[in-house]
């Protein structure tokens, strides 16, 4: 069975952060970011890292910065991208700006990936028999569209990879209308009715399922308990618009 953790934050300069520290047993260091320690203000307060959501340039750049110090590297080599709930997954072995797509993966020391979230699933992959990693952004749209299978095609075997699941939306917290409940009938256990013609989508159950179909071993998957829900410590979309953005970092550990 999928294993669950609680994330405990370490205090890294002015942020903190939220390690996943299974993933060291595999080289590779990867983090949770939340809402603190940034320059931004109110609604955006104050780690916000996206620059599509309306906060000031700058405020966004000076977070992006702190970030990069926190995971021991230069703002230049933190590579994103902008999201766009889709299946592209970018493979990067030198810095590259103006990307598109919803998942990153490397195979080079010294660059960081980073995929933002505030309510959908962040997802970190390592393969325990080569250097490769990678990080996906996985909304129901990205879930019903197959972003799970395609970041997954990157690797030569999903059986040696180790999934990490992040902090997201709950199931309790996730209404969601017939529309979207459609593209999750495969996956009962994570659709529960609610009142009316609503139903609760479970996007981190849904996350789980996709990656055993595709071959990851279940021994292999770990997922975060903490969840977005109110938006207190990480940002949520469903509890405030506009909102900013958290991420998921990951490099090479040195």
């Amino acid at each position: 069975m999928p294993v669950e953790l609680t994330l405990k934050p370490e205090q890294r300069g002015t942020l903190s952060v939220y390690p996943f520290e299974g993933a060291l047993e595999f080289n590779v260091e990867a983090i949770i970011t939340d809402r603190f320690g940034g320059v931004s203000h109110a609604p955006y307060d104050s780690l916000n890292l996206a620059t599509h959501v309306g906060d000031q340039h700058e405020d966004v750049e000076e977070n992006r910065r702190r970030v990069a110090s926190a995971m021991g590297v230069d703002s230049t080599h933190l590579i994103t991208m902008s999201q766009v709930h889709g299946t592209d997954v970018i493979d990067v072995e030198a810095y590259r700006d103006n990307l598109q797509g919803d998942g990153l993966v490397t195979s080079t020391p010294g660059l960081a990936l980073a995929i933002l979230v505030a309510d959908c699933v962040p997802i970190l992959l390592v393969d325990e028999s080569s250097p490769r990693f990678g990080v996906v952004h996985a909304g129901w749209r990205g879930l019903a569209a197959g972003v799970i299978a395609s970041v997954i095609s990157h690797f030569e075997d999903p059986r040696t990879l180790h999934a990490f699941i992040g902090p997201c939306i709950s199931m309790e917290g996730y209404q969601v209308g017939p529309d979207v409940a459609t593209h999750f009938a495969a996956y009962p256990e994570s659709v529960f009715a609610d009142v009316e013609d609503r139903s609760c989508l479970d996007l981190r159950r849904v996350t789980a399922s996709q990656l055993l179909e595709r071959g990851v071993l279940d021994h292999h998957i770990a997922h975060s308990r903490q969840s977005t829900d109110g938006g207190e410590l990480f940002y949520s979309d469903r509890a405030q618009r506009p909102c900013g953005r958290f991420a998921l970092v990951a490099k090479r550990a040195s």
